[in-house]
């Protein structure tokens, strides 16, 4: 979601679903290790990576939130920031 015209803090919320707390943070470790290595990121503020629902990396620009199906829909983040255009996913095409 653009967030860009909506809030100071952060341009965009990245919202993902996992199919369990081990599979929430496997992406999320993953999410990490890439950013780190092939950017230099290292997150503001981690949250919830020990309990594997709702795992928050703050990279300041960039918010990603992974939950676990349960807590994605309780929390529907994206009626509360309902009127923030969608970004959809494009995935990348790797050329042979």
């Amino acid at each position: 979601m653009d967030l860009s015209e909506l809030l100071v803090v952060t341009d965009i919320f990245l919202i993902a679903t996992g199919t369990s707390s081990r599979h929430v943070k496997g992406v999320v470790a993953e999410v990490e290790r890439v950013l780190k290595e092939d950017l230099g990121r290292r997150p503001l503020r981690r949250e919830g990576v020990e309990h594997g629902k709702w795992v928050l990396l703050d990279y300041g620009d960039i918010v990603f939130h992974m939950f676990d199906h349960e807590t994605r829909e309780y929390y529907s983040l994206e009626l509360l920031w309902a009127d923030a255009p969608r970004i959809e996913y494009e995935p990348a095409t790797i050329e042979a």
